[in-house]
């Protein structure tokens, strides 16, 4: 998949011409998303919140007009490879923005930041990115892959749960899943079972959990895999006895399929729909009218992105040309981010707050995500440390 978005400027729209000495090409940005398979619903999420703050902008980032360049990297590293050296050199982007999962992030890395191309994480967060990884040019709207699950750790441990089941998919961000929540929960693991990327089956792992009886299960399973554990979990009659604690397993991108099956279990994140700022009812109020669904936060994520790379080019009078100022205005971060407080650390990454949320059904009938409780403020990843680069 190959899709261009363009976004034209009133002076283009209405044919005028340009000011001599003014013009300026359009920004090129190239939006790397999974958009097909049991996880394309993912990258649309993040697709349409970006679109959507272009709209907002006027079809402009830092008063320049900008062309979105989307590109379907199938959630096949190599694929992602190609697809993204074709955006540099065939269509020279400016940004690379996405993508979605870390095991496509990682690959695309080197390519991007070799080239001197700004990356704009929207969701995937590594843990070698956040540390002795990070480099200048990358930097992340969204978290690093640890934090959320850090909260469920954390949570888990403060209501005394002795025994807890772990279940991921076998890649880095399942890796990085456990590890975060094993950074504050200190009790019993009594099994931590992995499944590949693509499993949709958990019949042999419910069994186990059946049988294991822990006081609690947690698991990081994104997209369809989530979906299909939730319905089995419930319908094996588990979710009554055993509490399901999860990150990016139960959300607004996974709520349409799960539904009632997933009404009241337990998630972490730094954002939800209900959170209470300005910036944030205009954002859901706006997604939910241009595309019919709860904005998940792929979305806000990828609509901050767009903030971020135009509060950028504000800074910079729309020039990209000198990469040192481009760097130190996104650093700046001199936006308002639809999740509150928001900062950029030193690695590139956000210093932010996250919370205990849980799965409810809205009286119009829709499923979204809600906070329960604030658990971290001004959170700073735990990999920060070991980035060495300026950033």
């Amino acid at each position: 998949m190959h899709v261009r978005f363009k976004a034209l400027g009133v002076a283009a729209a209405l044919g005028l011409a340009a000011t001599p000495g003014l013009a300026q090409e359009k920004l090129k940005v190239g939006l790397l998303l999974t958009l097909s398979g049991p996880s394309a619903v993912l990258g649309q999420q993040a697709r349409d919140g970006f679109q959507l703050a272009v709209k907002d902008l006027g079809g402009k980032l830092g008063g320049r007009d900008v062309e979105v360049i989307v590109v379907d990297d199938e959630l096949k590293p190599d694929v992602a490879v190609t697809k993204v050296k074709g955006l540099i050199e065939r269509d020279k982007v400016d940004f690379v923005v996405g993508p979605i999962f870390s095991n496509v992030a990682v690959a695309v890395h080197k390519p991007i930041v070799d080239s001197s191309t700004f990356y704009i994480s929207t969701n995937a967060g590594p843990s070698n990115l956040a540390g002795k990884s990070c480099n200048p040019y990358f930097f992340a709207t969204s978290y690093q892959n640890d934090q959320n699950h850090e909260v469920l750790g954390k949570v888990a441990q403060d209501r005394g749960y002795k025994k807890v089941y772990l279940l991921a998919p076998n890649y880095q961000a399942g890796k990085d899943a456990l590890a975060g929540f094993k950074r504050h929960y200190k009790g019993e693991i009594v099994e931590e079972s992995y499944v590949p990327l693509t499993n949709l089956d958990f019949q042999s792992e419910l069994a186990k959990i059946a049988s294991l009886k822990p006081d609690a299960i947690f698991t990081f399973m994104p997209g369809g895999m989530g979906v299909n554990l939730v319905k089995q979990y419930r319908a094996a009659g588990l979710a009554e006895r055993i509490p399901f604690l999860s990150a990016f397993t139960v959300d607004e991108s996974t709520l349409p399929g799960q539904q009632d099956a997933a009404i009241g279990m337990l998630g972490g994140s730094n954002w939800a729909p209900n959170l209470d700022t300005p910036e944030n009812k205009k954002f859901v109020a706006g997604f939910e009218a241009a595309y019919n669904v709860v904005p998940a936060s792929y979305a806000m994520h990828a609509y901050d992105a767009a903030l971020m790379i135009d509060s950028a080019l504000k800074a910079t009078g729309g020039k990209t040309d000198n990469k040192d100022a481009v760097r130190a205005a996104l650093k700046k971060a001199d936006f308002k981010s639809l999740r509150g407080d928001f900062k950029i650390g030193a690695n590139g990454f956000p210093i932010q707050d996250f919370y205990l949320v849980k799965a409810a059904k809205r009286p119009d009938g829709k499923f979204q995500t809600e906070i329960v409780e604030k658990v971290f403020d001004d959170y700073t990843d735990a990999y920060a440390k070991e980035c060495a680069a300026t950033i």
